[in-house]
């Protein structure tokens, strides 16, 4: 659907999604290896600041933060929040790109009821085999679109071995080549991130800590 009826929805920025419990303080921190690229270190932080959004939705503020070489490569403020289902709903993004330590481009932002901007679903509450749902829309810049895979994988990470795993498939109508599967933990959150399109890259946790 174009517009989604979100005023009705009671979101909420206390998020408790069993696939990615956003309690602040939370630190996930990641490898990523991408081929012909040196490895970095992602970092996402569950803050405890909120931000009201141009649609009048208080949402959670995540910060996602990569390194390599102890060098900032990127640094995206998130949003979320999360309806009275347990459906958690992201609301945007401010990103920064980086080099030599000065900001490069911000393209890929935007905010839910600016500029035509919708939230959309990250994770269902009760996700279902086959359930495809919209994650973002800005026309042209942020269409991106998942669908669950699977409910019962066993997945294996640097951090520990963790069953009945969610997986899903992001794709993207701007990126048409882009496919991304992703795997979820209940009550730890993302655990694994493989995009099989141009240099195919794995990003792994390593470990939960607090911030």
């Amino acid at each position: 659907p174009a517009n989604w009826p979100i005023d009705n929805l009671k979101l909420s920025a206390n998020i408790t999604n069993p696939y990615w419990p956003m309690k602040p303080g939370t630190r996930w921190t990641y490898r990523n290896v991408e081929e012909g690229n040196p490895s970095h270190v992602i970092q996402v932080v569950v803050t405890t600041a909120t931000k009201k959004l141009a649609n009048g939705i208080t949402a959670r503020a995540v910060r996602d933060t990569a390194r390599s070489n102890g060098q900032i490569l990127e640094d995206t403020i998130d949003w979320y929040a999360q309806d009275a289902q347990g459906n958690l709903w992201y609301m945007g993004e401010r990103t920064a790109e980086f080099e030599n330590g000065k900001v490069t481009s911000r393209a890929g932002s935007w905010e839910a009821g600016k500029d035509g901007a919708m939230p959309g679903i990250l994770l269902p509450a009760q996700p279902q085999i086959g359930q495809k749902y919209r994650q973002e829309y800005k026309k042209g810049e942020a269409e991106d679109n998942g669908e669950v895979l699977a409910t019962n994988n066993l997945v294996e990470t640097r951090a520990g071995s963790y069953k009945k795993s969610l997986v899903t498939m992001d794709t993207s109508a701007v990126e048409t080549t882009a496919v991304e599967y992703k795997f979820y933990a209940p009550g730890v959150g993302p655990l694994l991130a493989l995009d099989t399109s141009g240099g195919a890259a794995r990003e792994e946790l390593v470990k939960i800590d607090k911030a």
